[in-house]
């Protein structure tokens, strides 16, 4: 349905803008109701305007000139759109075609301004655009990868923050060590998420000051972040928050210790089928801990040589 806009105006801007104005309004799709088209011989001027123009209009365009500002009928139309649009019914659209006084009540309303009468196609269009509801913006694209991705958090991090530490132990997982992780390798997977390069390694620096990884340095003492290792408690809350199964894990590493009597690290692995990397975790977390005693040899390589009566008890009471 096309929509009815009522054009309050002077008589004496009719044939030098208003006529013209509302024509091109109807080209547009618009029911511009003009009195020169709807009010006839012995119609009531009141019931026409008030009742027929303005009462059924989705939106009021007031003509604003030195002609109008002070004509009473103009007031009155005008304070009868400011009803209207007060009670949310319709629009009210100012369209200043002179240097004039806009109205107080006018104030507070965009109004368009109208400069040469004889060359206004923009001005026209943002009209027709206000009458149509239709604003122009950039359409909204898909929003970035990480804000997609779902993820638990870890308390203290963002979820940036959270899935560059995730990537970080993924790629750990991956070289199966944790000691020497390559920045670049993980800003690279970083891309696939979104994420910006500065903005992860401001994440990066962020979770070395959280202690969750530890950078390496040169000589000198400089900072040089081009590799890091991640530190045991680190991979730790990474391992309880994203390894699923993690819990059972590590209780089956124990029990290889204390039941199966292994006592290497690749003995372990060879048995439960799991990466180099968690195998080696929770031997770590179990040495720290003082319940087994082991070392580690060149190329990767873990010897278990004492398990503690702790550990044995731990798993008998399971």
């Amino acid at each position: 349905m096309n929509p009815k806009v009522f054009v309050s105006h002077a008589s004496e801007d009719k044939e030098r803008f208003v006529l013209g104005f509302a024509t091109k309004l109807r080209a547009k799709g618009i029911d511009a109701w003009l009195d020169k088209w709807e009010i006839l011989p012995g119609d009531s001027l009141i019931d026409k305007i008030f009742e027929e123009g303005i009462k059924d209009a989705q939106a009021v365009i007031v003509v604003l000139s030195k002609n109008s500002v002070d004509k009473p009928w103009v007031k009155e139309e005008l304070n009868a759109a400011m009803v209207k649009k007060i009670n949310g019914v319709s629009k009210l659209i100012p369209v200043v075609i002179d240097d004039c006084q806009v109205p107080e009540a006018l104030q507070s309303t965009v109004w368009e301004r109208v400069n040469d009468l004889n060359n206004y196609d923009t001005e026209l269009e943002r009209i027709v655009r206000a009458i149509y509801e239709h604003r122009e913006k950039p359409p909204i694209g898909a929003p970035p990868a990480y804000a997609q991705t779902v993820i638990d958090t870890i308390p203290g991090l963002t979820k940036v923050d959270s899935l560059m530490f995730k990537l970080a132990c993924e790629t750990a997982i991956e070289d199966g060590h944790r000691y020497v992780i390559n920045v670049e390798k993980v800003i690279e997977k970083a891309k696939n998420f979104d994420i910006p390069k500065d903005e992860a390694f401001e994440s990066l620096t962020l979770l070395h000051e959280r202690y969750y990884i530890e950078p390496h340095f040169v000589m000198g003492g400089e900072f040089t972040f081009y590799s890091f290792n991640i530190n045991t408690s680190g991979f730790d809350e990474y391992a309880r928050i994203y390894i699923d199964g993690y819990d059972n894990i590590f209780a089956s590493v124990a029990f290889q210790l204390v039941n199966e009597d292994k006592d290497t690290n690749e003995s372990i692995i060879e048995a439960l089928k799991q990466p180099q990397m968690i195998v080696d975790h929770v031997l770590n977390v179990l040495k720290d801990r003082g319940l087994i005693k082991a070392e580690e040899l060149n190329g990767g390589y873990i010897h278990i040589f004492e398990v503690s009566t702790e550990l044995k008890r731990m798993l008998r009471n399971k």
